[in-house]
């Protein structure tokens, strides 16, 4: 019976993947009223109450809303719903102001609490490596078609894009998570030249914390990005990696690729335990994860002091 489930499962899944990628090129072409149908397809397979299903029911409004003549079919259904819905999608920027407005307010109460801890250069450079982070993650998101919030900055802590999967593979999750280490290795490197050809010790400085950071991202637990992108890799996937962080921890001396190891053991262990990975291990997710460990690992390491943190 639960095998049986399992696949049921396993089949509007496959389908709500399908609904959707056809609605959102759909929408692409101008074809509203054939998106429409897609995403009331889409709509039926989901939960009502869930986030996705909320999502989805406000941008078939916005949607029929926008393109009149391709929402005539769909008049009936919504009856007295109809005005309101054609309200939202005309007063949708009002809602789009607010969440900008969230985005700079926590970006600029980040800023300031770095500001007054370490400086104003530095404040604005640790600001903008923890901006470019996340950046990598909303540009992937959007670029495939998913809703997401524009990235909210706790002083402290961190930031964090919420975003919708509306059922994209593990893989597709996964490459979403690694996103946001790649964008903030590319911006390490651009620092870590900067000081090269300016011998600039802020410009180092900031390397060295923004690949740190990145590393310590990767560590395969709870929310960071590395507890995300491990779900797709399977018990030999997660077992390499472990092989793959001590490796570079032992040639590199930097201690947080022994807790990028260490993570990996424990998701070894949940995976034989509670069977939380797939079948199947993604490649191109242990390609992915690996290169970027090798590159933060190579970064840190040619920094003065070699990175200056985490060095034993």
């Amino acid at each position: 019976m639960s095998d049986a489930s399992g696949q049921m499962n396993a089949e509007m899944a496959e389908a709500l993947a399908r609904y959707t990628s056809e609605a959102q090129q759909l929408e692409k072409q101008g074809q509203a009223d054939r998106a429409l149908e897609r995403w009331q397809q889409a709509l039926a397979l989901l939960p009502k109450e869930s986030a996705q299903a909320v999502w989805l029911r406000e941008h078939i409004k916005a949607l029929e809303a926008a393109h009149p003549t391709a929402s005539s079919r769909w008049a009936k259904k919504l009856g007295p719903l109809a005005p309101i819905a054609l309200f939202f999608a005309k007063f949708k920027f009002l809602l789009v102001a607010l969440l900008k407005f969230k985005f700079l307010f926590s970006l600029l109460a980040f800023f300031g609490f770095y500001w007054a801890i370490y400086g104003f250069k530095f404040g604005i450079g640790f600001a903008l490596l923890v901006l470019i982070h996340e950046m990598g993650h909303y540009v992937d998101v959007k670029r495939r078609g998913l809703p997401a919030d524009m990235p909210v900055f706790l002083p402290g802590f961190g930031a964090y894009v919420r975003w919708q999967n509306l059922g994209v593979s593990a893989e597709a999750r996964a490459e979403i998570s690694l996103a946001g280490p790649f964008a903030g290795l590319l911006a390490s490197a651009v620092c870590a030249l900067i000081w090269y050809k300016t011998g600039g010790s802020l410009w180092a400085a900031l390397a060295a914390v923004g690949a740190w950071l990145n590393a310590l991202n990767l560590i395969p637990v709870w929310v960071l990005d590395g507890g995300q992108a491990v779900v797709a890799l399977n018990k030999i996937g997660r077992a390499a990696l472990v092989a793959i962080a001590v490796a570079i921890g032992y040639m590199t001396g930097q201690l947080t690729f022994y807790l990028i190891a260490a993570g990996a053991l424990w998701r070894v262990f949940t995976a034989i335990r509670y069977g939380d990975g797939p079948e199947e291990s993604s490649a191109k997710i242990l390609f992915f994860y690996t290169a970027l460990l090798v590159s933060l690992a190579l970064l840190m390491y040619v920094l003065p002091g070699h990175g200056g943190l985490n060095h034993r």
